[in-house]
């Protein structure tokens, strides 16, 4: 692809100082990668709410470091223009900065990805420090931390203020070229935006955020049962799935499916 075709690192952390918000969503496979790059997303992230969405559990903790690389490998070899971010799955960064260093790296040379997005904050600066100096561009992400569920007792709204504000400036001097802001207040999360030089990505933290981040299927409308309130759904595509899928099988059973313009000489 044409050098200039891809958005980089620097670019997307220019993209605050130049005023233009900035727009993620996730994607854990080929076909969504492409179709999703294709409709002009700037960043697509390989979460690891992949555990949850794609493999069906409660949350994201079980999904392992191969199953974020082989899923990671799927999405870079679709995109053309977005920057592909990485989630570094539990607990892959808390067995110390070498480790974390191995872990991260691998999966920058396993798949093409750019960068890979990590949870915490004044906790987790020397870790992101280490993944910077070794080459290896970070997303950070304070607030809401799902790894975190069990800690901190269930999916809640996070309103420390002093800890908000200390956990985001810590990921900016570790090194950090973006973070990501969940489930935050929409006053607490303009403050950190107005203060860091880095990006804030919000996701449930309100519109003075430098950017927004959804994940691909609750926004599409494909999620069965809890959608955060925080997401809009821009489609009814289960909806719509049900009534293809439907209409198939009373084709086929009718004998209307497959007619003579589907079949060969």
């Amino acid at each position: 692809m044409p050098a200039d075709k891809q958005l980089t690192v620097p670019k997307f952390t220019a993209m605050k100082a130049e005023g233009r918000k900035i727009t993620v969503l996730t994607a854990y496979d080929y076909t969504m990668a492409r179709m999703v790059d294709a409709a002009g997303v700037d960043a697509i992230l390989v979460g690891d709410t992949l555990s949850m969405v794609v493999q069906g559990h409660g949350n994201t903790l079980p999904v392992s470091l191969d199953e974020m690389v082989y899923h990671a490998e799927m999405v870079g070899r679709a995109v053309e223009h977005a920057l592909v971010i990485v989630d570094l799955p539990f607990p892959s960064y808390h067995l110390g900065a070498h480790k974390a260093i191995e872990n991260a790296g691998r999966i920058l040379k396993e798949t093409r990805c750019q960068a890979v997005k990590l949870e915490g904050g004044v906790d987790q600066a020397e870790v992101i420090s280490a993944l910077v100096g070794a080459g290896i561009p970070v997303m950070g992400h304070v607030g809401l931390r799902p790894q975190n569920v069990h800690t901190l007792g269930g999916y809640r709204v996070q309103r420390d203020r002093k800890q908000l504000l200390a956990d985001a400036q810590a990921v900016e001097r570790a090194g950090a070229f973006s973070v990501v802001l969940e489930c935050v207040p929409s006053d607490i999360a303009a403050e950190i935006s107005k203060k860091l030089r880095i990006p804030t990505i919000g996701i449930g933290a309100g519109p003075a955020c430098d950017g927004q981040v959804l994940v691909l299927n609750d926004m599409l409308g494909m999620t069965s049962g809890y959608v955060p309130k925080f997401v809009k759904q821009y489609a009814d595509l289960k909806g719509e799935v049900a009534r293809a899928v439907g209409s198939y099988c009373e084709e086929v059973r009718s004998g209307e499916f497959p007619a003579p313009e589907h079949g060969y000489e």
